[in-house]
């Protein structure tokens, strides 16, 4: 057996994945301030963004930084948002969101993905139909079921979902109450695991198998690009998949 890699080795993978992550939260502090300006307490989306980059420990000034570009008080670039969608095997829907500076690099990359892992770029609107925007609250399993599910009633969610094989809980939201419910359940005490605003389908195909295999390979391909913020599918994977 082989000798694994190196401390130093490990330690630029992980330095070299959280540069990626960085770069895509700085991009979406700076569209989110460029639409709709670089006060976060009045610009949700804004918040959203900073409260990510809080969370994986950037630093204020990386933030303010950020906004300062994004609202002219400092030089910077100008990104676009766009979306594609697509098939991967299977027929498991795709959705790309992407932030670039250069939308023929952009979609040229995502081709190449789509294509190299058997799938297929679709038009706009081939696949958007089948998701729904909703903020996700997620608690882990072994979570106090009913102190959740009060909060969440109490904060004004839309519906709570109990995960019977693990016990592990969703709190879902609307888009635009998904900051005051989680704002309002971490006051008593019920912090998520994960908080997001997110798509979901509405109804998920399961693959296994090889074809699973290269779902998995054509997500994971996707997310590691530059350009791109976030990539949802409706795919129902099990742990083969990941092997």
């Amino acid at each position: 057996m082989g000798r694994g890699p190196s401390i130093e080795a490990r330690k630029n993978a992980v330095d070299a994945q959280r540069g990626k992550i960085f770069t895509k939260i700085i991009r979406e502090i700076g569209v989110a301030a460029r639409a709709g300006g670089g006060d976060p307490a009045g610009n949700p989306r804004l918040r959203a963004a900073i409260d990510k980059g809080l969370s994986v420990n950037m630093s204020k000034d990386v933030i303010e930084r950020a906004i300062k570009k994004a609202t002219g008080e400092l030089e910077g670039v100008e990104y676009e948002e766009i979306r594609y969608e697509g098939y991967a095997p299977g027929g498991v829907a795709v959705i790309v969101d992407c932030l670039t500076d250069n939308r023929v690099r952009t979609v040229a990359d995502v081709r190449h993905a789509f294509g190299k892992f058997g799938g297929n770029l679709g038009t706009e609107g081939s696949v958007a139909f089948m998701f729904r925007k909703l903020g996700v609250l997620s608690f882990p399993a072994g979570s106090d079921e009913d102190r959740v599910t009060e909060a969440a009633i109490e904060a004004g969610a839309e519906d709570v979902v109990v995960y019977p094989e693990d016990g592990a809980i969703d709190v879902i939201t609307t888009p635009e109450a998904f900051s005051a419910v989680r704002d309002a359940m971490a006051a008593t005490g019920a912090t998520p695991e994960i908080a997001e605003v997110t798509m979901r389908a509405d109804n998920d195909i399961a693959v296994d198998g090889e074809t699973a295999q290269q779902v998995v390979k054509l997500l994971r391909w996707l997310e590691d690009m530059d350009d791109v913020q976030s990539v949802y599918s409706n795919a129902q994977l099990g742990d083969e998949a990941y092997g």
